[in-house]
């Protein structure tokens, strides 16, 4: 499930730094289909490089739990993410996020990007509190194959918070059984660092007109 959550999360993010306002991505690039590897005359294989992989992600920096993933472009200016994947008690894979900074001036500081189960009860939405604070409660705005997104967005006082903060604590309710919660921590450990170096990657990357 992690890798699939990742690429759309990678297209989401790679959108949010071509438009101001936050929003879905639906879809997600294509890979370049590697070339035929050189084979000798007997027909066996001789390898070949991996192919570039422009659209996919990888992991520059850890951050404690947070990692800053990039998506491959093809002239090198990679737009970064940062990401932390949830689990359960039981060490279970359940979610993911995904942070990044927005341009000054407007009512949101920051977005994310979460994704959950598809047995998740959408009219519930999604709740996300820092440390005991009063949580908020934010909308899905699509669901795919690989799950169901929340795109949301954090005012610069709700950043800094976040910033001081030792923990998120994100909650869903499943479809199956609507009186249950699931309840997941977001570990603010390496945030300030990881969502710094994002943020300064980002900024050096060319203006686009």
């Amino acid at each position: 499930m992690s890798s699939t959550l990742s690429r759309l999360l990678a297209a989401a993010v790679l959108a949010a730094f071509t438009a101001p306002a936050l929003h879905a991505q639906e879809s997600t690039p294509e890979p370049e289909a590697p070339a035929a590897d050189a084979a000798t005359d007997d027909g066996l294989s001789m390898g070949q490089q991996p192919a570039d992989g422009v659209g996919t992600t990888y992991s520059k920096a850890d951050f404690d739990q947070w990692q800053q993933r990039c998506v491959k472009t093809e002239d090198g200016n990679d737009p970064c993410q940062l990401y932390q994947l949830l689990k359960d008690g039981e060490g279970t894979s359940v979610a993911e996020i995904s942070m990044f900074a927005l341009p000054e001036g407007g009512q949101a500081a920051a977005g994310a990007t979460i994704i959950v189960p598809l047995e998740t009860l959408l009219t519930a939405g999604v709740r996300f509190a820092i440390d005991s604070a009063e949580p908020k409660v934010y909308p899905f705005t699509v669901c795919a194959q690989i799950g169901c997104i929340a795109r949301i967005g954090f005012t610069a006082d709700e950043l800094a918070a976040i910033k001081k903060g030792t923990k998120g604590v994100l909650t869903i309710v499943p479809a199956v059984n609507p009186k249950a919660t699931v309840t997941l921590d977001v570990s603010l450990k390496g945030f300030t660092a990881g969502f710094d170096a994002v943020n300064a990657s980002n900024a050096a990357l060319p203006k686009q007109e």
